[in-house]
């Protein structure tokens, strides 16, 4: 939303809104000339409004939405706007369970280098980008298109590219084919003179295989439209050899880790291409790209501890993020601070989640991140039975309810060469911060 709400002010918009919780984001919007307040009772709302914008994840019970409707105010969900802004544009919709914050500021910061001029709203800040969003005066507009709430069923992209496919959102979506259905209505969206760019996972290719439009299939090793062959890590992180239909067509360094980024670097080579850049030159773009805010996000260190943060919430994040982190820093011992997210999503994955911390030495969990939660989802599960899960598997794992009780056990356990990882969706970042703030931090002989 903040990044759509700066955009518009580029292009001349009055904004207003509203945000219970001011942050970062909200901050620079009013230096940039926009008004918000935080109580959402519609005080911001008048006649002359052309148009109110919600996030999904405001319902229409909500007081303001409530009272611009008794206004008789145009309303719109944020994809349905994301969608007309991009129906103006050579559209680039990065779609994806996994990976697509990443992948779209890959593909926004790329063309930025290859001087296309882009404009792009990126779900997360990215600090070489000067945060999620910007108008530019190029064709190109690259946008993240998220599935939850089927939103990203509201865009009109020219180009989609689709990272991967796995089960989530469960609170929306019945059981894994129908995400695969629902990829499929999104797909279905590009034109047949558009592209689609997909990764070559199953998944996907369930997804895909009825549609018309041309697809460019992209891999890792194996043989593909784009493949990229991996040459090995580089001060942790991987490089590789990309080909394009059999051919070398640019060598590959990146600067974040993870194997699964050399992927999502794969899939942005292919759509920069799509958009006139050359192999080489989007692949030396790219070796460049510094990563977005919260993911594999280096705080700081303190008394020989290294503290990382991660938006990581799903099992397959997870699992890759903590193996990126082994790859790139190599710590004595890998300590991960996650906080689940969402009651439904802990209690239907929950076999997956127990199974996602192997590259971890200890898992310590506060309570549940409750959001769109029933007071049944709340009542049926605990992050407490999924720390007792992980033991059963033989996985130190440790349940604190708060923050004050999870911070003071870190600062008591920690040792030097030790790394801490703050993992999760919601406000678990904050942790990391603390342990930081203690400069004096306790170190256990």
């Amino acid at each position: 939303m903040s990044g759509l709400a700066r955009m518009l002010m580029d292009r001349g918009a009055i904004v207003t809104g509203s945000e219970p919780t001011p942050n970062d984001q909200t901050l620079k919007l009013v230096e940039q000339g926009a008004r918000i307040t935080r109580d959402q009772l519609g005080e911001l709302l008048c006649h002359d409004v052309d148009l109110v914008v919600r996030t999904a994840a405001v319902p229409a019970t909500n007081v303001e939405f409530q009272i611009a409707g008794r206004l008789g105010l145009r309303t719109v969900k944020y994809a349905q706007l994301l969608g007309e802004v991009m129906s103006e544009h050579l559209g680039i919709a990065v779609a994806g369970t996994h990976g697509k914050s990443t992948t779209t500021a890959m593909i926004a910061h790329t063309l930025l280098r290859c001087g296309m001029d882009p404009s792009f709203v990126v779900g997360g800040t990215v600090p070489q980008l000067g945060g999620g969003s910007r108008s530019g005066t190029g064709s190109p507009f690259v946008a993240e298109a998220c599935e939850y709430d089927r939103s990203f069923h509201a865009l009109k992209p020219r180009i989609a590219v689709i990272t991967n496919i796995d089960a989530d959102h469960l609170d929306c979506y019945r059981d894994i084919e129908d995400i695969i259905a629902s990829f499929r209505h999104f797909a279905r969206l590009v034109p047949l003179d558009g592209k689609i760019i997909a990764a070559a996972e199953d998944h996907v290719a369930s997804a895909l295989h009825v549609l018309d439009t041309p697809i460019e299939w992209c891999a890792l090793e194996t043989e593909a439209e784009w493949t990229t062959k991996s040459t090995g890590l580089t001060r942790g992180c991987h490089g590789g050899q990309v080909f394009h239909r059999g051919a070398h067509v640019a060598d590959l360094q990146l600067a974040v880790a993870g194997r699964h980024n050399l992927s999502n670097a794969t899939l942005a080579i292919a759509a920069c291409c799509a958009c006139g850049a050359s192999p080489q030159a989007a692949a030396d773009a790219l070796g460049s790209f510094s990563g977005v805010d919260r993911r594999m996000t280096e705080l700081g260190h303190a008394a020989g501890v290294t503290v990382v943060d991660d938006y990581g919430h799903h099992p397959t994040e997870i699992r890759a993020t903590l193996e990126a982190i082994r790859d790139r820093y190599q710590p004595k011992r890998l300590i991960c601070v996650f906080q689940p997210h969402q009651a439904s999503r802990t209690r239907l994955l929950m076999d997956d989640f127990a199974r996602s911390f192997t590259h971890a030495d200890l898992v310590i969990m506060p309570e549940i991140y409750f959001v769109r939660d029933t007071e049944a989802d709340r009542r049926s599960i605990s992050a407490a039975m999924l720390a007792r899960k992980l033991e059963e598997r033989g996985k130190e794992a440790v349940f604190l309810a708060t923050f004050e009780q999870v911070t003071d056990h870190v600062r008591s356990i920690v040792q030097p060469g030790d790394l801490v990882v703050t993992m999760g969706a919601g406000n678990v970042w904050e942790i990391g911060r603390d342990v930081l703030a203690d400069r004096e931090m306790k170190i256990a002989q």
